[in-house]
Parts: structure tokens; sequence; C-alpha cells
């Protein structure tokens, strides 16, 4: 894989490339794979520990040195309302590992009555550092034991893509 290592540190006006550098300017950065997963199944969470959301994707990555940048909508998030403190957590995880808590208190409306958040979003730029099959996934968990959240309520679509970007 090409990388930009052998380009000038900076540019001025007139700097020419040589042939090499162009090569690796061009091998640098692109994008070398796309996975993508939907999921419309509704997901419910009563407890303060984190439960799958089901949405999830797995992506071999051709190179160590490859990023993955991975992009989340998800989406139909509700939060029960008997409870004025309830509300959603939500996280990306690789494998077994939380890389990233995307979402925090979602729903919080310090009032009871339900709760219709919509969706949550997030990207994130990871160095996985293989290229073993690697799988991301989100969960979610309630703050208030007891009480429920849920996630693709009424079929809403939640989407994860993941793209491996050259380094």
């Amino acid at each position: 894989m090409a990388t930009p290592t052998t380009l000038p540190a900076t540019f001025v006006a007139g700097n020419v490339l040589t042939a090499a550098q162009m090569n690796d300017l061009r091998g640098a950065f692109r994008v070398l794979q796309v996975v993508s997963a939907n999921i419309n199944t509704l997901a419910l969470n009563s407890t303060t520990t984190y439960a799958d959301t089901g949405l999830t994707a797995t992506i071999t990555p051709s190179a160590t040195s490859s990023k993955i940048l991975v992009l989340v909508n998800q989406a139909g998030i509700i939060k029960e309302g008997a409870n004025a403190s309830a509300c959603c957590d939500l996280r990306l995880l690789r494998g077994a590992s939380e890389i990233s808590q995307f979402s925090n208190a979602v729903g919080f409306t310090g009032t009871t009555g339900n709760n219709y958040v919509g969706n949550s979003g997030s990207f994130y730029l990871d160095s996985p550092a293989t290229t073993s099959a690697t799988t991301y996934k989100t969960q979610f968990k309630n703050q208030v034991a007891a009480l429920g959240v849920a996630v693709q309520v009424g079929g809403s679509v939640s989407n994860i893509v993941l793209l491996e970007i050259s380094a």
C-alpha cells in the first residue's frame, strides 16, 4: 500500500512532485472497502446494564495500517416515562471493547411521561491494527433500573457503515 511518507513536509509555490511522490499521494487515504448493515427489529432494555441493539457489522481490513471510519445512525429511541430520571445511554464497541460512548442521557426530560427521541448518530475513526475480521456494534442501557428504553421503535431502521481507509 502506498503511503504519503515520501511527500514533502510543506509545499511552496513552484514545487514539483516527483513521479514516486505522485504515486504515493494517489495511494494514500483511499476508501478500500465499504460494509453496511441495517436493522429495524425492536430492542428493549429495562436495566442499567448495556445490551445489544442488534445493530452490528463486520469488516476485514486489508492492512494493519488501515483506519476504519464507523458511521452510526441509531433510530427509533424512546424512554418510558414512569420515572423522571429515565434516559438512554448508547455506546459503540469494537469486539467486546467500548471505543465510544456516543450518546449520554438521551431522552432525559426531568418529567414523567414517554419521550420519543428519534435518532442519535455518531462517527468514529478507529485504528484496529489488524487484518482479522473486526465486528462493530452498538449497545444501550437505561440510567434508571426497572424502566424501559428502546431502539428501533415502530420499525425505525438503524444503520451502521464501516469504511476502510488506507493510511
